[in-house]
């Protein structure tokens, strides 16, 4: 028999077929059941309600919990626990190292259980340590209880980032994930405002100001864990939310989207490990150490930078107009790095933004103008973090392995986020210099590596115009190209995830 060429009509690529054994591409998920009456939008539109608003309270609530310690700061922490400035910063370092460890390990957790069991159990015990924080009388105390916060909170983001890749195509992902990781924004804004309220529980059973701001946001942290377990959805395949017709229709959606993973994926240890070999993993991990660091270094330290020239409780207060605008201008770029899929170029046109706002703080004397650089600054922050975990998703194949991507990259931006706990010294008041140029240089570095890993995937997406990709598709009687021998496309898709050469990277 002679091999019959054939050009895929959706990819542009050739794959090489025996003629007489032909196997359609991809086989249908749940053929037996009909979803020609499912209403497209309809269905999106009942995912959104259900998962987004939750997703984001409960992040809102996770950030609040980890820097609402900087909102503390300000009503005498220190004094109170007796504790130096370098105790204070070691105090948030910890919480970032144990973040980074127990990442991975929780997302894989996440697939492996239910969604609702998991993320329950870690709000309402990294609540019940962020009431106990309340009750800390020296830095001993302070340390353990910054380093169990950071083990229990370490599964919700990369783990809400990877449940929301499950349910969405690689171009709707974008806006959903600015949603809810805009209550960081929201969090800086209603941080600021709650310090101030709970401040005037100051004495209250002989309790400090910043000893009430730890004990109520933990109970409400615990609570939102509690009705965690009833609101939280599973994966898609086992939605009860969703009819049969509607679990099939979204996972046929998916496919189609080149997520051939999601109608299901053992757990075998090469689907794990395909993240540590994938060039593409490494590079992630630098993007986010860019714009984390920055992240975390303006939300911990906003309020003290914004006291140069303010009290206390009106630095709290003037950090809400900032969140505010950071919240509008990250659903802003989602929204248009979905439509035009361009999240790279979108990533280096704000970070460079952000640099010119940290070189204006790096040379500012003025109160107002540190204030309008901050505004400057956040553009190049809050955008770009949650449209490079989108990114990394988008080009990441493989329910495991897109997991365990997520996980690595964005763990390596909070290990960066303990570097952004120790910039910001007490001596270097009430400009900042040196915190301010270390900021600027991550995000001189995450401009070079979004840059970079942008004309690598362009460079690869090339070549597989060019069919320098193709596998051999048919009998063993077929010349082995190099690319690799599948019986079907549907083995080569299985096999290869985002390697596949019909598969096309996101820029």
């Amino acid at each position: 028999m002679e091999p019959d060429i054939k050009d895929s009509p959706k990819h542009s690529v050739q794959i090489v077929e025996e003629k007489g054994s032909v196997e359609p591409e991809q086989t249908l998920y749940n053929a037996h059941i009909n979803t020609a009456e499912i209403d497209e939008r309809k269905v999106m539109r009942k995912i959104d309600l259900r998962l987004i608003p939750w997703f984001s309270l409960l992040y809102l609530l996770s950030f609040l919990d980890r820097t609402s310690i900087g909102n503390a700061k300000v009503y005498n922490l220190e004094r109170d626990l007796e504790i130096s400035d370098n105790q204070y910063l070691i105090s948030l370092t910890v919480f970032f190292i144990a973040y980074a460890i127990f990442e991975v390990p929780s997302n894989i957790f996440l697939k492996r259980l239910r969604p609702s069991v998991w993320f329950a159990f870690l709000m309402v015990m990294w609540g019940l340590i962020m009431t106990l924080q309340g009750v800390a009388h020296n830095f001993g105390g302070l340390v353990g209880l910054r380093w169990m916060l950071g083990t229990f909170e370490a599964g919700l983001y990369p783990g809400m980032a990877y449940y929301l890749s499950c349910y969405y195509k690689r171009k709707e992902l974008g806006i959903r994930t600015a949603l809810f990781t805009s209550a960081t924004t929201l969090s800086g804004a209603f941080g600021g405002l709650l310090a101030a309220a709970i401040s005037n529980m100051g004495g209250v059973a002989g309790r400090p100001a910043w000893s009430w701001i730890f004990i109520l946001e933990g109970l409400a942290t615990i609570l939102a864990g509690v009705a965690s377990y009833w609101i939280v959805q599973d994966f898609p395949d086992t939605a009860k939310f969703l009819s049969e017709a509607e679990r099939t229709f979204v996972v046929r959606r998916l496919q189609g989207d080149d997520q051939y993973s999601a109608a299901g994926e053992k757990l075998q240890m090469k689907n794990v490990l395909s993240s540590f070999r994938d060039w593409k993993t490494w590079f992630s991990m630098v993007q986010l150490m860019g714009c984390d660091m920055p992240l975390y270094a303006f939300s911990l330290f906003t309020p003290s930078i914004i006291n140069q020239g303010f009290r206390a409780t009106p630095a709290n207060l003037l950090t809400v107009p900032i969140y505010a605008f950071a919240a509008v201008v990250t659903c802003f770029v989602a929204l248009y790095a979905d439509k035009h899929g361009r999240r790279g170029y979108c990533n280096i046109v704000m970070l460079s933004i952000g640099g010119i706002g940290y070189i204006i703080l790096i040379v500012s004397r003025n109160a107002a103008l540190s204030y309008f650089a901050v505004y400057v600054a956040t553009c190049g922050i809050f955008p770009v973090v949650p449209n490079t975990v989108t990114w990394i998703a988008n080009n990441q194949e493989g329910v495991y392995k897109r997991g365990v991507t997520l996980a690595l990259a964005i763990s390596m931006g909070n290990i960066n986020g303990a570097v952004s706990s120790n910039v910001y010294r007490a001596r270097d008041t009430p400009w900042y210099s040196l915190g301010h140029a270390l900021v600027l240089m991550y995000i001189c570095i995450g401009i070079i590596a979004n840059s970079t890993f942008l004309y690598l995937l362009k460079k690869e997406n090339a070549r597989r115009d060019r069919g320098e990709r193709d596998e051999v598709i048919g009998s063993e009687e077929l010349e082995d190209n190099g690319n690799g021998r599948y019986a079907t496309v549907e083995d080569a898709k299985r096999e290869k995830g985002d390697n596949w050469s019909g598969y096309r990277y996101m820029l």
